[in-house]
Order: C-alpha cells, then structure tokens, then sequence
C-alpha cells in the first residue's frame, strides 16, 4: 500500500501530510527530505503563520518538521509548516455535510468550526425541528457537530450551516410508511374536496345582483301589479255599467204598439 512518505511526488496532493527533515537553511527558507523524488522546499513565510525574521529561529538543519503539500512543481515540492485548512472558500459548497466542534454560543446560533477560514452559523431555527428560544437549550460550546452546508457567501464572508436539514431526511425516512398506509385515504379525501370546490364554484358562478337592481325589479313588479289591478277593476265596471243596462232595458215600458 502506497503511503504519503513514499508515493511518488507527482502522485500528492495539496493539503498531504508529510513528515520531513531540515538538510540546509537559507535566507529565503529551507530544503527539506520529504522522502520523494524531488526535494521540498518551504518559504520563509510557510514557517509559521506569525512573522519570521530568521529562518533560524524557526528551524535548524537535521530538524525533524512535520509539512503539508502547497504545489508540486517539476523540480521542488512546495510545503508549508502552517496546517492547511480543511476548506478554502472554492470548496465549500451547498448540501455538502461537515463535522466540527461549536466554539462560540448566542442567543440567536451556534457558530462551529469545521476547518474552514471562518466558522459556520447554525441559526437557532436551524437546530432541531419545533420552536428553540436559545441556541443554549439544544448545543454547548466544545460539542461535536454534523451540519450540512446551506449557503456559503464568499463575499461577505460567510457560512450558513443547518442540524435540522439532516433531521429532515432521517424523518422523512422514517415517516415514509406511514405515508403509504394512508395515501388511498388522503386521494379519496382529496377527491371529496375536489368535488366540494366544484360545487362551491358552480354556486359563485350564478348572477349576482346589486341593491339597485333589486329595487328596480321590485319596482316593475309592483307597476305590473298595479296595471293588472287596474284592468281588472276596467273590467268589473264595464261588466256592472252593462247589466245595468240590460236591467233598464228590460223593465223599459213599451210605448205605442
């Protein structure tokens, strides 16, 4: 099996954790066996992530240093003494999941560390499901975490972590079942309600009438009953005027013969 000290130098890749030996120091940095086909080679400002003035002060020839892969050239590898992050900001990406430990507490998240430039933010609704007043009531600093990446901001420098997205999809899992158990239930409720907004639509679509309308028709019907009256009662004085009539008519005494 292949190990980091001995594979070949082509093979490594930067953030690679190698254990090395200080053969010569300079002005600019130091030469270091790294065990590979080609020398390495740390720069003055790789020693140590305060200001160097001397390489000296930093490492001595035959020192035993601990480095990591920078770049690996064709003729050098370049290393650096300063561990690497975990994550630089073009790696980090939405929906990824990172393990870190929660470094700092308030009221409104959690902010934790996972080996990225700056630590992540676990808003407080982003903890658990239901209601959370503090980030206090679910985490603790030092905790050990698992959150999965929701938004990362290079600009602004910042990144959005979330608990409760991985919660969601241990539920989801879990209340799968369930949801098959009562899904013929759930299409024959739909359907009845899809049959109830059928009809709730078919009554709204049926004219409405203002006030003035109302009034108006109410109007034209009581002129119409008024009309009808009135032939009515025409009609009942031409039939009395007519009998009358026809009575002096018949009581008429004759006169001559």
């Amino acid at each position: 099996m292949t190990t980091p000290d001995s594979a070949p130098a082509v093979a490594l890749e930067p953030k690679t954790k190698l254990n090395g030996k200080i053969l010569k120091t300079t002005l600019a940095g130091a030469l270091v066996d790294i065990g590979q086909s080609l020398p390495g080679v740390i720069h003055i400002s790789q020693l140590s992530d305060k200001a160097v003035n001397k390489v000296e002060d930093v490492v001595q020839e035959g020192q035993e240093v601990v480095v990591w892969v920078k770049r690996v050239r064709k003729d050098r590898v370049e290393l650096t003494m300063i561990e690497p992050l975990a994550y630089d900001w073009k790696e980090l990406k939405p929906e990824m999941i990172v393990k870190g430990k929660v470094v700092r507490l308030e009221s409104y998240g959690a902010f934790v560390d996972f080996g990225a430039e700056r630590p992540g933010l676990i808003h407080v609704s982003e903890l658990t499901h239901g209601y959370v007043k503090t980030a206090g009531e679910v985490l603790k600093e030092g905790e050990e975490v698992e959150a999965k990446v929701l938004d990362v901001d290079r600009r602004k420098r910042q990144i959005r972590l979330s608990v409760k997205a991985l919660q969601a999809e241990v539920i989801e899992e879990a209340t799968r079942p369930e949801r098959e158990e009562h899904r013929g239930k759930g299409r024959r409720k739909g359907k009845k309600e899809e049959e109830s907004y059928e009809m709730e639509t078919s009554v709204s679509n049926e004219p409405e009438y203002t006030a003035m309308q109302i009034a108006w028709q109410q109007a034209l019907d009581k002129a119409q009953s008024r009309k009808k009256l009135h032939r009515k009662s025409l009609k009942s004085n031409s039939e009395e005027h007519e009998h009358l009539l026809n009575s002096t008519l018949e009581k008429r005494v004759p006169t001559g013969g």
